[in-house]
């Protein structure tokens, strides 16, 4: 079945775009995310970037770090802090949500599947960092 637009305006890709989240980001890590911040003195031009590193045979990685914003970036806010996500990273990471584990064994930032955009509590996999 073919589907045809009958309005002659034309799609504006960029504006479809403008509203999505692609990370979410759970309580527990919006708050180590504040307190990291804080303590590290992080300028205030700088966000949250989510993205990814490698590719190829080995596979991704997903990353996280402090950066400024870039052309190539899609940019919102979760709370007050503004997330970064290159555009080409964001097939990777869409649906993900960043969690923070602090347990007996470990501590450290990791991704989950978003549960509804709710912060995840509990987890089968080991922190990411």
């Amino acid at each position: 079945m073919l589907l045809f637009r009958t309005n002659p305006e034309p799609l504006n890709v960029k504006s479809m775009f403008e509203h999505i989240q692609p990370v979410a980001i759970s309580n527990r890590a919006v708050e180590e995310i504040r307190k990291i911040m804080q303590s590290k003195n992080i300028p205030a031009e700088y966000g949250l970037r989510v993205g990814i590193r490698g590719g190829g045979c080995g596979g991704v990685s997903l990353i996280i770090g402090f950066d400024k914003q870039k052309d190539s970036d899609h940019a919102y806010f979760v709370e007050d802090i503004p997330v970064y996500v290159d555009k080409k990273h964001t097939l990777y990471i869409i649906g993900k949500e960043v969690d923070f584990y602090d347990g007996e064994d470990a501590r450290g930032f990791m991704f989950v599947e978003a549960r509804d955009n709710k912060a995840t509590e509990q987890t089968d996999t080991a922190p990411t960092i």
